[in-house]
Order: structure tokens, then C-alpha cells, then sequence
């Protein structure tokens, strides 16, 4: 497992989506999953750098672990304020964007273009697990 750890801000965004790219090719991932995976992990990260710590100042470590050729699972954690997304309910993407709520449309992304995903709150962390098999 590799793991990097990041501020909370939207500023080293280009940074996150360079280590993840980085796994994702050691990982042996074809260049069309590679784009649908950097797409989940730049929404989940986006949404903790603007929501999980409204004072600022927080981190979010980002860990990848791949069985070669076959799958990666990145895992986001962060000890900002408790958030599930899974627990989000999907927006109704049928109606008018200007009919739809706001907020939750990363997060659907998120589930539709991981294979798995999973959250727990441990030890004062939120940690997101994201999987896709390839």
C-alpha cells in the first residue's frame, strides 16, 4: 500500500490526481478506468477540502493498494467533521438540472464509476474506500 497525505484544499487538487494517475499506471490500469477512477477521487477529495473542516487547516491522507492487472482501492481519510456519503441520497438526475437540488451529483459520479465503495467512522476519522476492478 502507498500513501500520500495532503492539506484539505481544493489548491493541491492537480497534485492528488498526479499520485492517483501514478498508482493507477504502476497498477497496470487501461487509460479509459483511469479516467472514470480520477473522476471519483477528484469529487471525494474536492468534498472534504470544502465541507470537513469548516475552521481550515485539516488533511486528508489518500492510500492506494492494487492487485496488478486486476483491481486498485484507493481509501480517502480525513478527521474532518462526520460525513457518509454513501448515505447520500442519489439525486434524480431525470429532471431539469434547474429542478434538481443542489449538491450530491460527486457523489453519485463517485458510485457510478467505482465498482465498490465503502465508509466507516474509526477513531475520530472518516475513511472512504473506493474500489475498481479492471
Amino acid at each position: 500500500m502507498t500513501e500520500r497525505e495532503f492539506p484539505a484544499e481544493t489548491s493541491v487538487l492537480d497534485e492528488v490526481l498526479a499520485f492517483a494517475e501514478e498508482q493507477l499506471e504502476e497498477a497496470g490500469c487501461p487509460m479509459k478506468t483511469m479516467m472514470a477512477v480520477t473522476v471519483a477521487i477528484e469529487e471525494m477529495f474536492v468534498n472534504v477540502a470544502r465541507y470537513a473542516y469548516p475552521e481550515g487547516g485539516g488533511s486528508v491522507t489518500l492510500s492506494a493498494q492494487a492487485q496488478q492487472g486486476r483491481s486498485i482501492t484507493f481509501c480517502l481519510r480525513d478527521r474532518g467533521i462526520p460525513f457518509d456519503p454513501l448515505a447520500k441520497t442519489d439525486p434524480d438526475i431525470t429532471l431539469p438540472a434547474e429542478e434538481r437540488e443542489i449538491g450530491g451529483l460527486g457523489i453519485y459520479m463517485m458510485k457510478k464509476n467505482m465498482d465498490e465503495a465503502a465508509y466507516s467512522r474509526e477513531n475520530g476519522e472518516n475513511i472512504l474506500s473506493m474500489t475498481k476492478y479492471f
